[in-house]
């Protein structure tokens, strides 16, 4: 028998806690850093399997299960809410007011959990050290830094790789992954930009800021289509513009809301440099009387997927489900900030996308050309993943990524 088949001999046995825990953090979901009631139940779980459990950056978790020699692998799950009001109608909807698990993150505590219990109550199949990981704050791109700063790399054993998984709206049963960039950096950008204030019958007295961010929205539009390679990846939006408060008053400054992605850490870099030149340069061209204010905030790290650590964690999951169930992931345009974790260690690391959506309405809405209208995305208040296979295929995809890893125990042990 195979180190796989030993640890998941048990999985039908837990699988109904698992569904318990996923009801359970779906009715009560808690939104960044307020995470308190979720880390304590994963904690009194871990202590329960037999995990050493240490709180790191205020509410995450990690718990470490040695069990003789070999590598170590980490694996991590994200933990926060957002705050969005549910409109699924589950008979397991979220009993808070104005919060929901609308990006699967519940999914992603219990199948880890899941895997957690196999693999301790498994662990003669196995050689090695399994870290799990619960992370706070993946929704601001901070709950990872806040680890990693708390001394995440000084407070557990140095793994030799990090794995991670995100349920996607693709077909339930189903796992996509890829080599290379597979989840794009993310920077959100508030724009400060200011005039001349002024009553609305004497526009020449002004600056007016209404004008100037008008035309640098306009200008912005130019940064992908004339400053960007044809073939590479940006986007820039402006998701939100905000100045003055009556019609007949001409406000001092107006201030607008960026959201941009890319995929590559050089056009990252000139995205973001194009940006404030143009703003910098429309502000000197309508006499703006102060330098614009520029503050950048819930930033997402760019998510690449190592060649070699992807390739094995793929063929592993090809022997277990059977090549059908395996999809060569597109890249996304969702951001993550996973990365920073694997890369505070210097270790490699894969991400995979795990399906959520029943397949027959998943493949009808391809056919019909409807997929974006008729499947609720994460971060929808109709977001609601199945829950049968997802969180079996979700523990499985754990412990089988792990142990393509972890040694097969010796004789010496």
């Amino acid at each position: 028998m195979s180190n796989v088949s030993a640890v998941l001999t048990g999985i039908e046995a837990e699988l109904g806690w698992v569904r318990e825990i996923y009801q359970n953090l779906h009715r009560h979901p808690e939104l960044s850093l307020e995470e308190h009631q979720t880390a304590k139940l994963v904690t009194d779980r871990l202590l329960a399997f037999g995990y050493e459990v240490k709180p790191i950056g205020g509410t995450g978790v990690v718990g470490v299960l040695a069990s003789g020699d070999g590598p170590a692998v980490l694996a991590r799950a994200d933990m926060d809410a957002l705050p969005v009001t549910e409109a699924t109608g589950l008979p397991y909807a979220s009993e808070v007011g104005g919060v929901m698990h609308a990006c699967g993150h519940d999914v992603h505590v219990s199948t880890l959990l899941g895997a957690a219990k196999l693999m301790a109550d498994g662990r003669d199949a196995w050689s090695g050290t399994y870290i799990v990981l619960f992370q706070p704050a993946e929704e601001v791109g901070a709950g990872s830094k806040v680890m990693v700063e708390d001394g995440l790399t000084t407070k557990i054993p140095r793994p030799d790789v990090a794995l991670a998984q995100h349920v996607m709206p693709l077909p339930a049963g189903t796992i996509a992954i890829k080599p290379g960039p597979v989840l794009s950096a993310a920077d959100s950008l508030k724009i400060t930009v200011y005039g001349t204030g002024a009553h609305g019958s004497m526009p020449h007295m002004s600056v007016d800021p209404v004008v100037l961010a008008s035309s640098i929205v306009l200008r912005l539009q130019t940064v992908v289509s004339r400053e960007t390679r044809p073939g590479e990846f940006a986007v820039v939006t402006v998701g939100a513009f905000n100045a003055g408060a009556t019609a007949n008053i001409i406000p001092d400054r107006a201030t607008l809301l960026l959201n941009i992605r890319t995929y590559d850490d050089a056009v990252r870099s000139a995205v973001l440099a194009a940006i404030e030149r143009i703003v910098k340069g429309e502000c000197v061209t309508a006499g703006s009387p102060r330098e614009p204010e520029f503050e950048y905030y819930d930033r997402f790290p760019l998510t690449t997927n190592d060649s070699a650590v992807t390739d094995r964690v793929t063929a592993a999951f090809t022997s277990h489900f059977g090549a059908t169930a395996i999809q060569h992931a597109l890249p996304q345009t969702a951001s993550e900030d996973f990365s920073r974790i694997p890369e505070a260690f210097g270790v490699p690391y894969t991400f995979w996308l795990l399906g959520g959506v029943e397949p027959e309405t998943y493949r009808a809405a391809v056919a019909n050309g409807t997929v974006f209208q008729d499947i609720p995305a994460n971060h929808s208040p109709s977001f609601a993943p199945l829950v049968d296979p997802t969180l079996s295929l979700g523990v499985q995809a754990h412990v089988v990524a792990a142990l393509s890893y972890l040694s097969q125990p010796t004789d010496s042990r």
